[in-house]
C-alpha cells in the first residue's frame, strides 16, 4: 500500500509523518535534525522507501496576509530538490498557525517544556498530513 508522507521543513529541523496505508490517519514519525543537504536527503529517502512512499504534503508557511516570505521561499525550494531526486509527487498545504494549535495540543497534553520542544516539529507534520488527509476524504466519498 502506498502511503503519504507529510513534513514541517524548518531550517534547523524536518519534523515527519506518515499516513495509514488506507490514507485516513497521520502518525508522528520523527524529527530530521538537519545535518546538511545529503544528509537531510538520505534519512527522507530511508523513509521515502521504508514506507513506500509515492506522495509528499509539505507545509508552506506564509504570511498571515497570505503572501509568501523568506521562509515560505526556502520551503518551496527544498520542495523542488526533494520532488527532482526521488521523482515524487509534492504538495504544499498552507501551514499558517500549526505549529501553534500543536504546542495547543501538547500543552493541553501536559507535556512539559523540555519535551515539546523535542516533538512539536513532528505534531505539526502529523497536524499538516492529517488537515490534507482530511481534504482528501471529502473527495473519496
Amino acid at each position: 500500500m502506498e502511503r503519504i508522507l507529510g513534513l514541517d521543513v524548518g531550517d534547523k529541523t524536518i519534523g515527519v509523518a506518515i499516513s495509514d496505508p488506507l490514507q485516513f490517519m497521520a502518525q508522528g514519525v520523527t524529527t530530521i535534525i538537519r545535518e546538511g543537504k545529503k544528509r537531510d536527503f538520505a534519512a527522507l529517502e530511508n523513509i521515502i522507501n521504508e514506507y513506500n512512499v509515492k506522495k509528499i504534503v509539505i507545509g508552506l508557511p506564509k504570511n498571515m496576509n497570505g503572501s509568501i516570505g523568506p521562509q515560505g521561499e526556502k520551503v518551496l525550494k527544498f520542495g523542488e530538490k526533494t520532488k527532482n531526486k526521488f521523482n515524487i509527487d509534492i504538495i504544499y498545504i498552507d501551514e499558517r498557525l500549526t505549529t501553534v494549535a500543536a504546542e495547543r495540543i501538547l500543552i493541553e497534553g501536559d507535556i512539559r517544556r523540555e519535551k515539546r520542544k523535542k516533538v512539536i516539529d513532528k505534531v505539526a507534520a502529523t497536524y499538516i498530513l492529517q488537515s490534507y488527509l482530511d481534504g482528501m476524504g471529502k473527495e473519496r466519498f
